[in-house]
């Protein structure tokens, strides 16, 4: 029913919030260290918006072919088999939504020390997950006015960000030009090594496949959220660098996390680090919510596919997957509690690529497995734009198993032991939805 559906500019704002979290505030500071042309840390951010914005197109096709709520997981099961759909679904269920809401709930606890040094960010870490948790459990609707308010003011904030560092009067001196040594810089390692770090701030771009059924005329809506939301986000990347880049000099910004604090003191001055610390924390609380809407959407996707886990599809009656959301904030408790969330998070960097690589390339092999499956949005510029997804991120899971081969190894033990649930939870010849495609 309409009614419990949400509109497409909520459906934007999910993709908006899910990809601008903390990384574009700190991943500059060791760009500089290996790339000293303006032009080519710029470019930098453009080849991850237009990289971005393949896989983006390209879930779009997916989602409107395919238009079941569920991502990856849906996807995979229905182009090439339940098992593997299942891998990348226990692969988000357990790990790809919640380490990165731990991540974030743990840099909002950190940001608020800023202001109020005696509560421990650990207490205000969890505190900030369960009350937005608790805020989903209340409905779709309630979650739509949540998200939409958050990422609003998440935008607001990094508008006033920009606005005042392109208002600044005495800024760095910028070399933009495309001479023969920037250029040289685009085919570089440390051009390739920076653009696995900016991919990691892009990532979420594809956030709204995972809720189609949810959104309203999906075959229409969702392609447009997805973007409008992406191609909104590379915008405001490229414009926050330029900013960071114009404010703060390389030598300050090198080798530094904070690269927001610093630009936000040479804007602001002394208090400059307390503004940009309440604007990063203040956006985390849309990021947050945006991750903890989507995830358990999933677990309960493969819930309703799989007889034996049923329990973890019960749905409220405000729509709210109640049960699925309670586990995801369990295993979100448990790794913001132990502190493990971030070797978590590297574990599983390769299976993370490697389910959106072969959702992208899901969209060739169904061209040309199902040429008169009703499509009603089709990829722009095929297959040049999922071909060029499938280079990029074959190079990133390339050097990031070179670079972590251990951290690599034990993400494909947690992929083992996926396997190992699925055979157990499926029921020998049942026939159910996610069925490959004949």
């Amino acid at each position: 029913m309409s009614h419990k559906k949400i509109t497409v500019v909520t459906a934007t704002n999910l993709v908006i919030a899910n990809m601008v979290g903390t990384g574009v505030f700190t991943s500059l500071g060791f760009q500089v260290l290996g790339i000293t042309s303006d032009f080519a840390l710029i470019a930098l951010w453009i080849v991850g918006g237009v990289l971005a914005l393949c896989g983006a197109l390209s879930y779009a096709e997916l989602a409107t072919a395919l238009p079941r709520s569920g991502g990856e997981y849906h996807y995979l099961s229905k182009i090439y088999h339940p098992s593997v759909g299942f891998l990348s679904g226990w692969i988000s269920a357990v790990v790809g939504f919640p380490a990165p809401i731990a991540l974030a709930g743990i840099a909002f606890g950190e940001y608020f020390k800023i202001f109020a040094p005696e509560f421990s960010p650990v207490v205000v870490s969890l505190l900030v997950v369960w009350v937005i948790t608790l805020v989903h459990l209340f409905g779709l609707r309630v979650e739509e006015v949540f998200q939409n308010g958050a990422t609003f003011l998440k935008i607001a904030l990094v508008l006033v960000l920009i606005v005042a560092g392109l208002a600044m009067a005495h800024p760095q001196a910028l070399d933009m030009t495309p001479g023969p040594k920037a250029l040289e810089i685009l085919v570089s390692g440390p051009f390739a090594v920076s653009l696995v770090y900016v991919m990691y701030a892009y990532s979420g771009w594809n956030a709204a496949a995972y809720i189609t059924e949810e959104v309203r005329n999906p075959a229409k809506n969702v392609p447009w959220a997805l973007l409008i939301g992406t191609l909104a986000v590379t915008i405001l990347y490229l414009l926050l660098n330029y900013v960071f880049l114009r404010t703060t000099p390389k030598s300050v910004l090198a080798g530094k996390l904070e690269v927001g604090l610093l630009s936000g003191e040479a804007i602001f001055g002394p208090t400059g680090g307390k503004i940009v610390s309440a604007l990063i924390g203040v956006g985390l609380i849309a990021t947050i919510s945006a991750m903890a809407w989507i995830g358990p959407r999933v677990t309960k996707r493969m819930a309703e596919d799989l007889p034996k886990l049923r329990l973890l599809g019960k749905t409220s009656s405000k729509g709210t997957p109640y049960v699925a959301t309670l586990l995801q904030v369990v295993i979100v408790t448990i790794l913001v509690a132990t502190g493990t969330f971030e070797k978590v998070l590297i574990y599983t960097q390769f299976s993370l690529l490697l389910s959106s690589f072969m959702t992208v390339l899901g969209v060739i092999v169904l061209r040309i497995r199902q040429p008169q499956l009703e499509r009603p949005y089709k990829v722009w510029g095929y297959p040049v734009t999922p071909i060029v997804f499938l280079a990029i991120t074959l190079h990133m899971m390339i050097y990031v198993v070179r670079d972590k081969p251990t951290e690599s190894l034990l993400g494909l033990i947690t992929v083992i032991a996926g396997l190992i649930i699925y055979f157990f939870t499926k029921e020998p010849g049942r026939n159910f939805r996610s069925q490959p495609l004949k």
